[in-house]
């Protein structure tokens, strides 16, 4: 009997999944495997390792729900997975692609390696609508720009309907499972996660009912919502995208059915929605064609940016982390990452412009916090959107563009709501000044502004305009 290995890494679903599809039509037996590779850099940040916690034991009861289970290893993934060949007599191993520098190198030597053995792999695309390399511009050459790269998407590609879950998993009788869970050591040893997790429920049924309640009671005002931060206007489906608890392709065909298929037409809530799946979709896109972007600008021009040294900002970043900045926006959006493992997308650009432009500090400081305490931690979405708001990226915002974080407040949090929620400090204050309390004489408790904001927005409008392109 013919026996494939799955190997399970940011895919953690049974439906809608290629490579578990692809094996179970093949072979007689399926192998379901995760490796936890110490070395891996998507699994450092903490929070994004509490929900692999989670959505790996999600997972483990939906696969023995079906009469299978998931071996858990820990190590070199080639290592691993040759061990996992030897006890179980299989003969070829299945997984979904991955794209980041460090994991197309790795999956590479696998897969080099395992076919030198004489198994046979295949690699499959899980985790997007479309491949890196299959939108290209007319010249035949990677977007640097959001727009074209939608339309482009959209007229080069049909998107295929997701597959379904099985309902078994055959597997080899008396497999051994490996680790046990706790032994992958992804739990803090403190537990610092309780408000992580009465915030989310980690794993593929819970991305189901997250997507059914958004579109349920969502969606129709989520082109006005989408910026409001005290309101629950977003989809908050990010997280379950980023372990691959649910495929960009369900996503896409739900809101599509859900819409009636207005989803597909120029305008409305759900169109506006699959746009910012697709901006997921062009994160991947500039994280593969250019991957020198996870460590280095974009724009070769901003090499020369002159950003302040480590030893002078030193202090600065650490309030920035705290939400001790003392402009209220700010630290509504730093203290709701720290509490819940996530940020509203609005909040995050008016954070992350305070660290680029008014503090003058890198925007990998700014990223490499965000991959720590994020739940959506994701190289590429991350990677990008930094670097957007440095104006170093793709399709970045023009040098001149720096968010005013008051006058931000006062158009998406006109009555404070999201503010008093994070800020107990400024609760008491009216709306009129609650984002400026400096301009009421402060508020008991609470520090005053970090940085000048007008004089800070000059500088660095000085900076960019001396370095840019």
């Amino acid at each position: 009997m013919s026996t494939a290995i799955v190997w399970f890494r940011r895919d953690l679903r049974l439906g809608d999944n290629p490579a578990l599809d692809a094996a179970l039509r093949s072979a007689d037996r399926v192998v379901p495997v995760f490796v936890l590779d110490p070395d891996d850099p998507e699994t450092q940040g903490g929070a994004s390792r509490w929900w692999l916690a989670h959505s790996l034991a999600s997972l483990s009861e939906a696969l023995a729900q079906r009469g299978s289970c998931m071996v858990l290893r820990r190590g070199d993934p080639l290592t691993e997975l040759r061990a996992v060949v030897a006890a179980t007599g299989a003969d070829s191993v299945h997984w979904n692609r991955r794209y980041s520098p460090a994991a197309v190198a790795g999956d590479a030597r696998v897969k080099t390696a395992l076919r030198a053995d004489g198994l046979v792999t295949h690699s499959h695309k899980g985790s997007l609508l479309a491949e890196p390399w299959e939108v290209r511009t007319k010249a035949d050459a990677p977007f640097r720009v959001y727009t074209p790269f939608w339309r482009a998407l959209r007229q080069q590609l049909e998107i295929d309907a997701p597959l379904t879950a099985p309902d078994r998993v055959p597997t080899t009788p008396g497999l051994d499972a490996g680790l046990d869970l706790s032994a992958l050591a992804l739990l803090p040893a403190i537990d610092w996660a309780s408000g992580i997790a009465a915030a989310w429920a980690p794993g593929e049924a819970g991305a189901r009912e997250r997507l059914g309640t958004f579109l349920d009671e969502r969606i129709d005002g989520y082109s006005e919502g989408r910026d409001q931060p005290g309101i629950d206007g977003v989809s908050r489906l990010s997280p379950h995208l980023a372990r691959g608890e649910i495929s960009p392709r369900s996503v896409w065909h739900a809101t599509v059915v859900a819409s009636e298929g207005r989803a597909l037409e120029g305008a409305g809530s759900a169109h506006r929605f699959l746009q910012e799946i697709v901006w997921r979709e062009f994160g991947y896109h500039i994280l593969f064609n250019f991957p020198h972007t996870v460590s280095e600008p974009m724009q070769p021009h901003f090499a020369a940016f002159p950003w302040r040294a480590a030893s002078d900002y030193a202090d600065d970043l650490a309030r920035w982390r705290r939400g001790m900045t003392g402009i209220p926006i700010v630290d509504a959006g730093m203290r709701q990452l720290w509490a819940t493992g996530w940020m509203h997308n609005r909040v995050r650009m008016i954070v992350a412009s305070l660290l680029v432009k008014n503090l003058l500090i890198p925007w990998w400081e700014g990223a490499d916090h965000f991959m720590d305490t994020l739940v959506d931690a994701d190289l590429a979405s991350n990677t990008m959107g930094w670097q957007w708001v440095a104006g170093s990226g793709a399709d970045a915002a023009p040098y001149f563009r720096i968010f005013n974080p008051v006058t931000q407040g006062e158009r998406f949090d006109a009555d404070g709501s999201y503010v008093r929620r994070w800020v107990p400090e400024v609760a008491g204050l009216p709306d009129a000044v609650i984002h400026h309390p400096w301009d009421a004489g402060g508020a008991q408790g609470y520090p005053a502004p970090i940085v000048d904001l007008k004089g800070s927005r000059q500088r660095a409008l000085d900076a960019l305009r001396a370095t840019r392109g």
